[in-house]
């Protein structure tokens, strides 16, 4: 018997996960909005976030979380990560014992400083938790390019029976054991992706975009490591390859978010203009603070929220990393 799918939220990536399950699975999504149930369900689209894409026609739509979860032999969450306990509770009223959870999410939650397989496990406990992650741009997955994505969890054996949930045509879906690294190699990155975004906005070119990227790797390493995260994984797709999309293209909403404030917009401007969550705006401030915590010095994430939460400029913020003394190439800074 083939496993049966849900996929909660309604965003690009929900949505595109959705639909490229839907291909091998039976799937069924749940979104908050009616308009956007009734569309999936009718046109097999979701214009608001994936313009112009068709989405699987055996993927169906609901607006409860109790039909979208109750016959599910596997549950994704798509859900932004400041939404992520909420809606954990909420699956946690209607879910069938043992059922793997897999995060879609890539922020660490405010106050708790946790990952989202953390929330899981607190919310859904006995529940095997993983995430799927990687450089994946919704946009491009949909439009047929080829790209590869991650599938981590701690058991071996759950991990490859779901591995085929998950790939589908020119998606290839690799297995990881390391949660931890996989899932710190998503939230981190979003932070040093508006730094580069905020160089290429202030006009710096592709020296400095390609430094900044290379001090980001180490500096996400180093925190990752000492959370637990092993140093190889931040050296494939969860790490680099994820850092890499993200700091380079235009379809990256934390980019986004930097190359505005490189031109001189504020932050509350900018996501005043935005429909979908950039979560290294939210990540930026918990990332500094585990930093401090752990004795881990995190110079990037330090001037990154100093923009978004200190009222500084982006031009202050590359003033300020320049002023750093280079030492040894292994050390901070």
């Amino acid at each position: 018997m083939r496993l049966r799918a849900a996929i909660l939220g309604g965003g690009s990536w929900g949505t595109t996960v959705a639909s490229l399950v839907a291909r091998n699975v039976p799937a069924v999504i749940w979104a908050r909005a009616a308009e956007t149930v009734d569309e999936i369900n009718r046109l097999h689209s979701n214009e608001r976030y994936l313009p112009g894409a068709k989405l699987t026609v055996g993927l169906r739509a609901t607006h409860s979380i109790e039909e979208a979860v109750r016959d599910a032999d596997v549950v994704v969450l798509g859900v932004p990560s400041q939404a992520m306990r909420e809606t954990a509770r909420e699956v946690a009223k209607h879910i069938r014992a043992w059922v793997p959870i897999i995060s879609l999410s890539k922020g660490l939650e405010q106050g708790t400083r946790l990952r989202m397989t953390q929330i899981i496990g607190e919310e859904l406990p006995g529940h095997p938790a993983g995430v799927l992650t990687g450089p994946n741009l919704a946009k491009e997955i949909m439009s047929g390019y080829a790209a590869a994505s991650v599938l981590a969890m701690e058991d071996e054996v759950i991990v490859r029976e779901l591995q085929g949930v998950f790939k589908s045509g020119l998606l290839r879906t690799y297995t990881n054991t390391d949660v931890v690294g996989c899932e710190l190699g998503g939230a981190l990155k979003n932070v040093m992706a508006i730094a580069a975004g905020m160089g290429d906005g202030l006009g710096a070119g592709e020296n400095t975009r390609s430094a900044v990227i290379t001090r980001a790797l180490a500096e996400i390493t180093r925190l990752g490591v000492a959370m637990g995260g092993r140093a190889e994984t931040f050296a494939g797709l969860t790490g680099m390859g994820d850092l890499i999309a993200t700091c380079t293209s235009p379809q990256s909403r934390n980019r986004t978010v930097g190359f505005e404030l490189g031109q001189g917009r504020k932050i509350a401007e900018i996501l005043a203009g935005m429909r979908q969550v950039a979560e290294g705006v939210k990540s930026s401030r918990t990332v500094l603070q585990l930093g401090e915590t752990l004795g881990v010095e995190m110079p990037i994430a330090s001037e990154v929220n100093g923009v978004i939460n200190e009222g500084r400029s982006a031009q202050d913020a590359f003033r300020g990393l320049l002023r750093r003394s280079a030492g040894w190439e292994s050390d901070p800074g």
